[in-house]
């Protein structure tokens, strides 16, 4: 098995070699073949240029440069995209989390998981503005999502690369990782990981992203509420227009044969506009549910295709 350990780094200059020297203390030991993916999120001060430096004295080391600053997940996803493990690491660069975990990480791994989640039970972060919020949301997105995890935004995490690989990621969805990741009936763990204070810099995070995790919940609870059957939900969406259409043809056709002209083009067009939304919106169910059942359909072909594979080998 291979590992592949991912950790996005931006402005870390101060960090990134403690960082480099703690991954490799913890992962050598381990016995396993490994890789270290620094990726550097468009860092304005000399990250990069340390983090090349170490790589050329490691072939472990594999460094990846982002022309300016995109945000963690879309870093998470160029290490993730570019990996090569069996089973992918991802972590914050800026030495909160400990790769001391990762053992106990692989541990849970390997009893049958496929993605083990840290939980930082005893987070050293300030009060007001990262652990009441954090504890808020951690909550809200379990309800959201049926899926209670304590620590969504612990970077600290377990992937198998079959799971990780296949789950879409943008703005800041690394945090919903496991929700999206239970679509697919994927096996998820929690373990308490040890959380230290920052040791340089400065957070890059605060309130401020608040709403963008709110609008990413929405997304997440809209993807995994439609993904199974999406032609119903666009029929429960057409609902209200058709009621509408409805409406407004039978008070036209009232007018039309009780003699009075008061309002009846507006009316009718009226009735015309939400009937097309109607049509739109039932069609778009259509061609989702086409999407999704042809997805599916691949999917059981391919497994299908490997198990006849691997019992010819046998």
């Amino acid at each position: 098995m291979k590992l592949s350990i991912i950790a996005p780094l931006y402005n870390e200059e101060d960090s990134v070699k403690a960082l480099y020297e703690s991954i490799t203390g913890a992962v050598k030991p381990l016995g396993y073949d490994y890789e270290i993916l620094f990726v550097d999120d468009g860092s304005k001060d000399n990250t990069f240029e340390i983090a090349k430096s170490l790589s050329q004295q490691d072939e472990h080391l594999i460094i990846i440069k982002f022309r300016r600053n995109y945000g963690q997940t879309p870093a998470m996803v160029a290490g993730i995209d570019n990996a090569s493990g069996d089973v992918l690491i991802t972590m914050d660069g800026d030495l909160q989390n400990d790769p001391r975990d990762i053992a106990e990480l692989l541990t849970k791994i390997n009893e049958g998981y496929d993605i083990v989640v840290g939980w930082r039970h005893k987070r050293k972060d300030k009060l007001i503005t990262r652990k009441i919020p954090s504890k808020i949301a951690n909550w809200l997105i379990g309800k959201v999502t049926g899926v209670p995890i304590k620590d969504n935004g612990c970077s600290l995490k377990c992937y198998r690369a079959n799971i990780i690989k296949n789950v879409p990621l943008y703005s800041e969805m690394h945090r919903f990782i496991p929700a999206m990741a239970s679509i697919t009936g994927a096996k998820i763990a929690e373990i308490k990981v040890r959380h230290h204070e920052r040791q340089f810099g400065e957070s890059k995070y605060g309130l401020s992203r608040i709403y963008k995790v709110l609008l990413d919940l929405l997304t997440i609870k809209t993807i995994t509420t439609f993904a199974s059957r999406p032609l119903l939900w666009f029929s429960i969406l057409a609902i209200p227009p058709f009621i509408v259409s409805v409406v407004a043809f039978g008070i036209s056709v009232w007018n039309l044969y009780s003699g009075s002209n008061d309002m009846l083009l507006s009316l009718a067009g009226t009735g015309l506009l939400f009937a097309g939304l109607v049509i739109i919106l039932l069609m778009s169910g259509v061609v989702c549910e086409l999407i999704y059942k042809t997805g599916n359909l691949k999917h059981k072909s391919l497994a299908f295709l490997t198990t006849n594979i691997t019992n010819s080998k046998n």
